[in-house]
């Protein structure tokens, strides 16, 4: 499974971005697709995960000003950020994984974006 991200860049305190991760290759065998984020000198840390089984699907999220959505037909996620904060300055990572075990834990995901860099001005 290949995944790229894009749409980060220039934010402002209080706007908005959207993010999206493009899914590619074998992905009938996921079942969990998250977004996580890293700070310069910080771990990487969990931010949305959505997660399907059998037909039903549902989110988390780790704040509320974020949401995570799916586009079936275009095998894409999406990372909706509102209320843009300085501090979620980060770079923001696309993450999949088979397993709905434990989906916030970063080391329990088998594939990975390059990432995209959000910057959040005050």
């Amino acid at each position: 499974v290949q995944l790229a991200e894009s749409g980060g860049g220039l934010g402002q305190a209080g706007g908005s971005l959207r993010l999206s991760c493009a899914a590619s290759g074998r992905t009938v065998s996921v079942n969990v697709m998250g977004w996580f984020r890293q700070a310069p000198g910080k771990e990487r840390e969990f931010v949305a995960a959505i997660v399907t089984r059998r037909s039903d699907t549902y989110t988390v999220y780790s704040d509320s000003r974020f949401t995570i959505s799916r586009d079936n037909a275009k095998n894409t996620v999406y990372l909706q950020m509102n209320s843009l904060k300085p501090e979620d300055t980060a770079v923001y990572y696309c993450a999949a994984k088979a397993s709905r075990v434990d989906f916030t834990a970063p080391d329990l995901y088998d594939y990975w974006g390059q990432g995209t860099q959000v910057t959040v001005s005050s």
